[in-house]
């Protein structure tokens, strides 16, 4: 690996309200949205971004978000698009622990694992509003005890092979990957920014900013656990892509993410 190429890996698409999506804005309504996780194949590694959600864990506690994902747009699926499997990626970072963010941790028992320093105690013991949000326990045999849901461990999932690294502010996960410190939505949210060598650097809001629109009018997802801070991300996130001249691309939106290149077409 020599140039930096970012890969979005499709992991499918869920459903929620338009008010909860921008948030007491709407309009209301149900929208459909993708998910989808990020693939860094640098000089110092694979570096792989969120997880996705688990379809079965959806189904069973969220149906009402309406998973739908087929066998290609699971973590395992999207890595053999590309010739890999989850044994070849080097580090996991989890922007935070929402379950659509961490459903495929549970593949990665070898990668090095980071996150934000709060992340894992706010899984652990999260407000009364966020519970669903933090449903997925599968990511962290700490946080699984502690809410006493180890039941959702798969076999040789240990403390040892699930513990992260923690970091806070903004962080240089490897040159030019920046993580960028963004709280509101969650307690240790991130967003990324990712130089690349043939093109402009691509600003990742992730959940910041669920959509274009989100960003353009301040308006954020319901489910938040700041929202001054959530609007000051946002603020944020425009300052450093006029600076920086950074395409923006967003988390949950389903009208860019048609233009965006899944699968084996990257940026690079």
């Amino acid at each position: 690996m020599t140039d930096t190429k970012v890969f979005l890996l499709d992991g499918g698409s869920l459903v929620l309200d338009g008010f909860h999506i921008w948030w007491n804005k709407g309009p209301g309504g149900e929208v459909r949205f993708p998910v989808y996780s990020i693939l860094i194949e640098h000089a110092e590694g694979r570096f792989l971004i969120d997880t996705g959600y688990d379809f079965d864990h959806v189904q069973k506690v969220l149906p009402f978000e309406k998973p739908q994902q087929t066998q290609q747009q699971t973590i395992p699926g999207a890595l053999k698009l590309l010739g890999l499997e989850p044994k070849d990626i080097d580090v996991v970072f989890n922007s935070h622990f929402h379950f659509d963010h961490v459903g495929g941790n549970k593949f990665f028992p070898d990668a090095k694992k980071i996150c934000h320093k709060a992340e894992i105690e706010q899984a652990a013991n999260p407000q009364p509003f966020e519970v669903l949000g933090y449903s997925d326990m599968s990511f962290s045999a700490e946080a699984a005890a502690a809410r006493g849901m180890a039941d959702q461990l798969t076999a040789g999932q240990t403390d040892a092979n699930s513990r992260f690294d923690v970091v806070e502010g903004d962080v240089e996960l490897a040159k030019g990957v920046k993580l960028i410190f963004t709280p509101g939505h969650a307690i240790g949210n991130y967003s990324l920014l990712v130089d690349l060598p043939n093109r402009a650097p691509i600003l990742f809001t992730i959940d910041a900013a669920y959509t274009k629109k989100s960003l353009e009018l301040g308006v954020q997802a319901g489910f938040h656990i700041d929202p001054i801070a959530g609007v000051q991300s946002m603020q944020r996130l425009r300052g450093i892509a006029d600076e920086t001249g950074a395409e923006l691309m967003f988390s949950h939106d389903a009208e860019s993410f048609k233009d965006y290149r899944t699968g084996v077409n990257y940026y690079g």
